[in-house]
């Protein structure tokens, strides 16, 4: 017999915790399934936490004393892009695009952050029935008919809920199966890889010269990443670094090298040494897909009483080089348990859905991903752009101080960051052409960072296999239907042992012989990545299998 709570809620991240406590604090009895050995285990960020200043719905409206009691990292004060060309550099102070409309940005780690929040919010929900139950994979909806009234998991009996919060992230079960959206094509998505670099607190903060809670952000792009769309990261943490690289997954399926090998060439650059002094201690490696919330942001995020939040539902904001995630998805997370809290005072169940969506749309969350479009469409024009690209890229304009100026102003504009088109000027050709015009030649004495082969990363991650029960199955083993995987999974190359893909000869029946896809999902950290780029059916692993990461 199914067990009935008020309010179900699925995942146990920043958006999905917000949601259960703004529910919980207003004596609603919710649940929260988290497939995780504890809130965080699952969970990756590149890693800023912002809070909006033109939003009343940060984590501070939740917990006002929050930046004295969770566990933040560093209070991120400045940030530079790094113009990559060669050996050149040329750095950029882009703090005025950091600081658009931003009334806090604070690194953080999601294993302790989140464990902090999921504490907070386990005890409220135990004062109304509720709580925080991990190892549970809520796998789809429970459906009555053709209406939503509850989750199915792998490990319970049916749960009844009068709301369901799919909090469940990029590769979100519920929202694929209550047919809110399926995988989409490689340009609807990001891949980030990304290491924490252990470094002494009084290194750190000597070598980015911070100090007491005060941290610094800095980007890199330009010829680094061999024409890639993106490029990487550092954000300085207490006493380590996140460091790593986004790029455009479709961009790295056409460029067919390993994302982890251009995390590699970021970190054995000489200016990345300089940087950093020569002191480079990697901790932890980890990956994820994150949605463009551009094309992959759902309008319409609920179906009868189920609501998605946060990356489930694409709530993702990229302006440029400054992605947005965790601020949305608090946002939106707040916002849906309000609807559900008015729809039942107002006795109006079936209304929540649509009552979300209104909240939305009024909100920060909406502006940021559905405003803009006809901009967004102007600026995509192919031919304005190569007039543009051939303009501001000529090293004589670069040179001349109008010129620079004007790349400094544009490169600061929040504005223009949030219309830029998806294409190669932005994130190779102008960082290029800037580093090769006036950017210092770098080099060190130094000897380069010697990174983990990926065997070695995955080595060193912690998980708990699921022994005998396979969670990605490879429909077509080919080299045409699944051969990208080898190169585009995190966690695989041609020349590893132990990473999930990999090519095998094989003979047919008529002896010919061929190469064929094998996959072992043991290493697998959950990315979604050959869901994508290969034929599979893909899951999430049972509740309290798979990898667990320690730091996030």
């Amino acid at each position: 017999m199914a067990e009935k709570f008020e309010a179900v809620v699925v995942g146990a991240g920043p958006a999905g915790l917000a949601a259960a406590y703004e529910l919980a604090r207003n004596g609603t009895q919710v649940l929260v399934l988290e497939r995780g050995k504890f809130p965080g285990a699952k969970n990756v960020t590149g890693g800023i936490l912002y809070g909006q200043s033109n939003s009343p719905f940060n984590l501070d409206y939740l917990f006002p004393d929050f930046e004295k009691k969770a566990p933040l990292e560093r209070d991120i004060k400045s940030y530079v892009m790094h113009n990559i060309a060669g050996d050149k550099v040329k750095s950029m102070d882009i703090t005025r695009l950091h600081d658009h409309k931003t009334s806090y940005a604070w690194s953080v780690l999601r294993v302790p952050f989140d464990k902090w929040f999921g504490e907070r919010v386990h005890r409220e929900a135990e004062k109304h029935g509720g709580g925080i139950l991990t190892n549970v994979r809520a796998k789809a909806p429970l459906e009555d008919g053709n209406r939503i009234v509850g989750v199915v998991t792998d490990e319970l009996d049916p749960i009844k809920a009068d709301v369901v919060i799919a909090a469940d992230g990029a590769t979100s079960d519920l929202v694929r199966t209550a047919g809110l959206r399926g995988w989409g094509p490689e340009e609807h998505w990001f891949q980030g890889v990304k290491v924490v670099a252990r470094m002494p607190r009084t290194l750190l903060e000597q070598r980015f010269n911070v100090s007491g809670r005060e941290g610094s952000g800095h980007l890199f792009a330009g010829d680094l990443f061999g024409g890639c769309r993106g490029g990487g990261f550092l954000y300085t943490n207490k006493d380590t670094l996140s460091v790593g690289t986004v790029f455009h997954l479709d961009s790295i399926t056409a460029k067919k090298t390993e994302p982890h090998k251009y995390l590699d060439r970021l970190i054995k650059h000489p200016f990345f040494t300089n940087l950093t002094g020569g002191h480079y201690d990697e901790a932890e490696y980890s990956a994820k897909l994150i949605p463009d919330g551009k094309k992959n942001a759902l309008r319409f995020p609920y179906r009868d009483n189920l609501l998605a939040v946060g990356d489930a539902a694409g709530q993702m904001k990229a302006a440029g080089p400054i992605i947005k995630g965790m601020n949305l998805g608090i946002t939106a997370g707040i916002l849906a348990a309000q609807a559900f809290l008015t729809a039942k005072r107002q006795r109006r169940l079936h209304h929540m859905g649509p009552l979300y969506g209104s909240y939305l749309a009024n909100s920060y969350v909406g502006s940021e991903l559905f405003g803009k479009r006809l901009l967004r469409w102007l600026a995509g024009w192919r031919l304005p752009n190569k007039m543009l690209e051939g303009f501001v890229t000529r090293p004589r304009f670069i040179r001349s101080k109008f010129g620079q100026k004007r790349i400094q102003r544009m490169v600061s504009s929040y504005r223009l960051a949030s219309i830029a088109p998806d294409n190669d000027f932005v994130y190779v050709g102008l960082p290029t052409a800037v580093g090769r015009a006036i950017g210092d030649r770098v080099e060190s004495e130094l000897p380069a960072a010697k990174t983990r082969p990926i065997d070695d990363r995955i080595a060193a991650l912690t998980y708990d296999t699921d022994i005998g029960r396979e969670h990605i199955v490879v429909r077509d083993a080919s080299v045409a239907a699944s051969g990208l995987a080898v190169m585009t999974c995190p966690v695989s190359s041609p020349d590893s042992s132990r990473g999930c893909y990999r090519l095998e000869k094989a003979r047919d029946a008529s002896g010919r012989e061929s190469r064929r896809v094998v996959l072992d999902t043991q290493p697998c950290v959950e990315c979604g990545t050959c869901a994508i780029v290969a034929a599979t059916d893909w899951n999430t692993p049972r509740g309290g299998k798979g990898v667990q990461y320690q730091l996030g």
